[in-house]
């Protein structure tokens, strides 16, 4: 995965769509929130994940990608490991974990990383609101690049399955001596060669057409 300057966007940000849509919220409607305050997980509403454009290219479809996200409540000391789907949120407690997007490096990247798009919502045991406490990109290999700052729950990257093509889309294979070894012989044979010698004078016709023999 590309690293970035700091402050920057990650290029995933402008690829994705929806993630417009999921960084304006600014906190988490009372409607999507079960009303029993259950101990494990509980799936609840979130953003749906629409296609992106030429996502074939770019390794596994978002939608089908899947994602660890580990859950700490400081507290008691217990941790979970949530297993969702870009798109799926789950509530544990008083906290909810969205996860909007994941991703992997592909394979012909010089620095290989893990990183997911994830919201934390938290309960507030003061007035009982929801309020959006984190919303951004978390890398497991580089945690400190972006901190989950809450007293009493942490959340963080464990891993993200996807998949992507074996070569990238400008991969060229070469044969054993270095050259192309597809569509190289009948591009040669089709486009002529600029540096062939044009020293060989062509047969011009003679003008003046051949006498036949006379007869005696």
């Amino acid at each position: 995965m590309t690293r970035h300057a700091a402050g920057s966007v990650p290029p995933i940000l402008s690829a994705l769509p929806f993630l417009s849509c999921a960084l304006a919220l600014a906190a988490c409607g009372k409607t999507d929130v079960p009303a029993a305050n259950q101990s494990g997980p509980v799936k609840v509403q979130s953003a749906p994940i629409r296609a992106v454009a030429n996502g074939a290219a770019s390794g596994t479809p978002m939608a089908e990608r899947s994602a660890v996200i580990g859950l700490l409540n400081k507290r008691n000391g217990l941790t979970r490991d949530l297993t969702m789907k870009p798109g799926e949120a789950l509530r544990v407690g008083d906290a909810i974990v969205r996860l909007q997007a994941c991703e992997t490096s592909a394979p012909w990247e010089n620095v290989q990383e893990t990183g997911a798009f994830v919201q934390l919502d938290v309960r507030s045991s003061a007035d009982g609101k929801w309020r959006r406490n984190f919303s951004g990109w978390l890398f497991r290999e580089r945690p400190d690049r972006n901190v989950v700052q809450h007293p009493i729950y942490d959340v963080w990257v464990r891993s993200c399955t996807m998949e992507w093509p074996e070569t990238g889309p400008e991969t060229v294979k070469l044969g054993a001596e270095g050259k192309p070894a597809n569509g190289a012989k009948a591009r040669s044979a089709a486009t002529p060669d600029p540096d062939a010698s044009t020293d060989a004078p062509a047969a011009v016709p003679s003008a003046t057409p051949p006498v036949a023999p006379a007869n005696n």
